[in-house]
């Protein structure tokens, strides 16, 4: 058999609301600021006026739909008719089932494999993500912005005239015509001005402008990994026309993911009673879902001027860190952190040994804030790539004991019940302060690397973090260490250890001790 050709266009909406237009798009290969992996789109049919929301997950299309019905059909009197969209798992789910029958709003689902009939959220989810690539290819801003140019795109799509449209969808959607005169080229250089200054300080910041705020009259500027809300700056269009030169290739597309077809269960009832080995044989088939970083609680929220948002970014690997705008601070943690290493010779260069390939590393980097959410430091920690190690060729046991929760619940309860003083001890670096018993080679760190020491393999003498038996070691280092105070370690609780010159009736109810 052919498929079956497509002839005809379908009926337009007759007036706004009558139809809806939705698709979910992502997740993307670059994670945008403010953790966002996916987008959503929802277009009116008459009018083509376009609403957009960044999500962190896929799973919040309901919760965005709810806004978007609610702000239109207050803004317009009017209730969205019907709403279409491919079978993405979003729009099949029951609770959005049931919202759209207690609404009133008819479900159009396009049948499986037919993009032909998307045609209306296809092109214009092509059509934006042309624009974000196009816009960001002549800009220096790291490719997690494209959420700040996507939300100018669609901000300005809805704005310029469109082939499927009389008049463009602003004015249909608003009823009068778009004030263009406020535009900027996106990602060219301002300079705003300070809210406060003295008078021998400068009295504005050269900053990169990167959006239209939706709920505030100003302009988006980004300057020093924040991004913050203006009224108005002196924008340097002509110097970045002229500057801009040949535009950079951005890397930003959607990850496609396999669908997976369940064989229905009846199927597999009758292959199983005529030939119950045949699923004995088959592979096993691995989940295709993917892996998504955890989500962190909470965003770095400052004010700074009119600044009224900010966001941050953590780099993930050394190219990043050379290309962020705080890389000189970052570099300064990385070289304390190999400052730390070489103080406590962690290891030494020798010839890579033949037959054992050495196990890599990679940077962690971190932003260490205080109680306002204010970043006061910047941490770099250098983390071997412990996954790579070998059972019984670069480590053997693994095991070390963590502190119960009951133990430390008694610790408090006799503290808080006798008026005893609790201290907490942080030891910087721990895990440096043990001798490593067993081989481990270990690749270079990057950005690291001398010319004298090229070639070379790092053998390690202490511990480092990421090694599997890392913390069995610390464990065992800081019992000798505390039992040379007189400490006794519990047989029930071995996080938990005595002092031995306390008397018997004290140190029975533990009122100080040292827990790992």
């Amino acid at each position: 058999m052919t498929k079956a050709p497509f002839s005809g266009k379908g009926e337009r909406a007759s007036d706004l609301l009558g139809l809806i237009h939705s698709d979910v798009c992502g997740p993307m290969n670059t994670q945008a600021r403010g953790g966002y992996q996916y987008f959503i789109t929802f277009t009116d049919d008459f009018s083509r006026y376009g609403y957009i929301y960044l999500m962190r997950h896929k799973s919040e299309a309901l919760e965005r739909f709810k806004e978007f019905k609610n702000e239109v059909q207050n803004q317009h009197g009017k209730s969205i008719k019907a709403l279409r969209s491919d079978r993405g798992g979003e729009c099949l789910s029951q609770d959005f089932d049931e919202l759209l029958k207690e609404c009133g709003i008819v479900s159009q689902l396009t049948p499986p494999g037919t993009p032909q009939w998307n045609g209306v959220f296809e092109r214009r989810n092509r059509t934006l993500l042309d624009m974000v690539r196009s816009m960001m290819s002549h800009t220096d801003l790291p490719t997690s912005f494209w959420g700040y140019a996507l939300e100018t795109a669609a901000f300005t799509l809805n704005r310029v005239p469109s082939k499927s449209v009389q008049k463009t969808p602003h004015e249909m959607w608003i009823g009068r015509r778009p004030n263009m005169t406020f535009m900027k080229i996106w990602g060219c250089k301002a300079y705003v001005k300070h809210q406060m200054s003295t008078k021998l300080e400068p009295k504005s910041e050269k900053c990169t402008f990167v959006g239209y705020p939706k709920e505030t009259k100003g302009y988006y500027f980004y300057n020093e990994n924040k991004v913050f809300i203006a009224r108005t700056g002196v924008f340097l269009e002509k110097e970045f026309l002229t500057n801009s030169g040949k535009g950079r290739n951005i890397e930003l597309e959607e990850v496609q993911q396999q669908q997976v077809i369940e064989p229905e269960v009846e199927g597999i009832s009758q292959a199983v009673e005529e030939n119950p080995t045949d699923l004995e044989t088959q592979p096993l088939r691995r989940s295709t879902s993917e892996r998504h970083e955890p989500e962190r609680y909470g965003f770095l929220v400052t004010t700074h001027g009119d600044v009224i948002h900010v966001d941050q970014d953590e780099p993930k690997t050394y190219q990043e860190v050379v290309a962020s705008p705080d890389s000189e601070k970052w570099l300064e943690a990385m070289r304390s952190e190999m400052d730390s290493m070489s103080e406590n010779q962690v290891w030494t260069f020798v010839e890579p040994p033949e037959g054992i390939k050495p196990i890599g590393c990679k940077w962690v980097f971190k932003k260490k804030t205080d109680m306002d959410g204010n970043v006061q430091t910047y941490k770099g920690r250098l983390v071997a790539k412990g996954f790579r190690q070998i059972h019984g060729v670069d480590y053997d046991e693994t095991f070390s004991p963590v502190a119960m929760i009951k133990s430390i619940r008694i610790l408090l309860a006799v503290a808080a019940f006798h008026d005893y003083k609790i201290w907490q001890m942080d030891v910087k670096t721990a895990f440096l302060n043990v001798k490593l018993e067993e081989d481990v080679s270990m690749t270079q760190p990057e950005g690291f690397v001398t010319l004298e020491n090229a070639g070379k393999v790092c053998k390690l003498q202490r511990s480092i973090y990421g090694l599997k038996q890392a913390s069995r070691s610390w464990n065992l280092r800081f019992n000798e260490a505390i039992q040379e105070f007189g400490f006794i370690r519990n047989e029930d609780e071995p996080c938990v250890l005595i002092s031995a010159y306390l008397p018997y009736d004290l140190g029975r109810f533990l009122p100080h001790l040292e827990y790992l």
